[in-house]
This record gives structure tokens, C-alpha cells and sequence, in this order.
């Protein structure tokens, strides 16, 4: 099942049909009401895990070539640049409830729902890796590694907009006010007025931006031992 590029293309394609074809569309539901809301979960779970796992052995197992583009040493910027704000959004993200997450929609009825990262997008982690993704592709421009960081662009940014639907559909009466304060795209609430940057940054607090800042350095100087790969533009 890997070790061919059209290996790599089914997985990919797998890993979209189980988020947008089930977990995205009035499947879901069906299946929540025929297994019940914790077993549909575990199952998904399962299911989505082995996705992206058969997604991560198709690309290692995919050929190196064709190369699309070639954009070294000049590409290795982008990920310089983006990796701190996908890490602020990632774990701003992770360590604060998000009324669009499983489990915690009751948080949609509080007086204010969006605080912290919430307040530069009502999607942090999903924007952290979506960000992460495009951020990788663009420098690898073989065609293995445009699949595998676009597929994986496309379930995160993708599924935002999936997630905002199915939102307006299932509880509009409390969406609405909270779709009204915040923004999908990174920082367009703020930047229309909707939304403060200082207190984003006030209520991140120092210890998640300081987290943010070590995870990113740890990440940057260990990447050659993790990955394989060097993240700097000069070398």
C-alpha cells in the first residue's frame, strides 16, 4: 500500500474523506445517534489516527522525484517566520477551552467566549497547523512532500470551514454573536476592529508565550536530530 506515489495520493484522500465526508457532513450525526456521542468519538478517533499513520508511511516510503521547484536557500525563510506564530496559536490554543472544540460548545454562552488566542482566531490550532503545513511545503518542492504538507494544509484550513458550518447549523442562536466577534483568517478581527491584539497578548499570558518561544527554539536547534532536515536558510 506505499511505496508509489499514488500510495501517497490514496492516503491523503482517505484522510480528507474521513474529516470531510463523515466528521463535517449530517453523517455524523447519524452515526451519533446509532453508536452514541462517546463511542462515535473513540471509533473516529481510531480511524483517524490510522489515516494520517497510513498518510506519514506513504510519504516516507514515496520516491524524491519529481522535484517541482527549487527554492533553497530563500525558502527556508518562510518557516522561520511562520513557525513562532503557528506555536503562539498552538499553544494558546491547547491550553484554553475553544467553544468550536468537541466538549466544549457551553462555553459559547458565556459573556465572553473568545479570550486569549481565540481573540486573533476563533480556530488557533487548526490555523497552528495549517500554518505549519504551508510553512514546510514551500521549501520541500519535491512532488511527495507538496502532497503530504497540502493534504494536510488542506484538512486544517479546510476543516475551519467546516467546522464554522457546521456550527451555524447546530446552534446558530449562540454562534452568531461569537462568529461576530472573532475571525477565521488569522488577525482579521483586529485588524477590523473587532478585536484587541494587547489583550490577546495580556491574556496569553507570559507563560504560554514564553512556552511558545522555547518550543519554537527547541524545535529550530533540534530539527536536524528529529527530522533529518536543517532549518537554516544559510546552511
Amino acid at each position: 500500500m506505499v511505496g508509489s506515489m499514488w500510495s501517497l495520493v490514496a492516503a491523503g484522500a482517505f484522510l480528507l474523506l474521513t474529516h470531510f465526508g463523515i466528521a463535517s457532513t449530517g453523517l455524523r450525526g447519524r452515526l451519533v445517534d446509532a453508536m452514541g456521542e462517546g463511542p462515535y468519538r473513540g471509533v473516529f478517533s481510531l480511524v483517524a489516527f490510522a489515516a494520517l499513520f497510513w498518510l506519514i508511511l506513504a510519504y516516507n516510503a514515496a520516491p524524491p522525484f519529481p522535484v517541482l521547484w527549487d527554492l533553497h536557500p530563500y525558502g527556508s525563510y518562510l518557516p522561520i517566520i511562520l513557525m513562532p506564530v503557528a506555536l503562539v496559536l498552538l499553544v494558546g490554543g491547547l491550553s484554553a477551552p475553544n467553544p468550536t472544540a468537541a466538549g466544549w460548545e457551553r462555553d459559547l454562552h458565556e459573556p465572553e467566549p473568545a479570550r486569549g488566542a481565540l481573540r486573533i482566531t476563533r480556530h488557533p490550532v487548526m490555523w497552528a497547523f495549517g500554518l505549519w503545513a504551508v510553512a514546510h511545503m514551500v521549501p520541500n518542492g519535491d512532488l511527495a512532500s507538496v502532497l503530504f504538507f497540502g493534504f494536510l494544509a488542506v484538512l486544517a484550513l479546510g476543516g475551519t470551514i467546516f467546522i464554522d458550518a457546521r456550527n451555524r447549523r447546530s446552534r446558530p442562536a449562540v454562534f452568531a454573536p461569537f462568529e461576530l466577534k472573532t475571525s477565521n483568517l488569522p488577525f482579521l478581527a483586529i485588524l477590523q476592529g473587532r478585536q484587541e491584539l494587547g489583550r490577546a497578548v495580556r491574556e496569553l499570558g507570559f507563560w504560554r508565550l514564553a512556552g511558545a518561544v522555547a518550543l519554537y527554539a527547541a524545535l529550530l536547534h533540534g530539527h536536524r536530530f528529529l527530522f533529518g532536515a536543517v532549518p537554516f536558510p544559510a546552511t
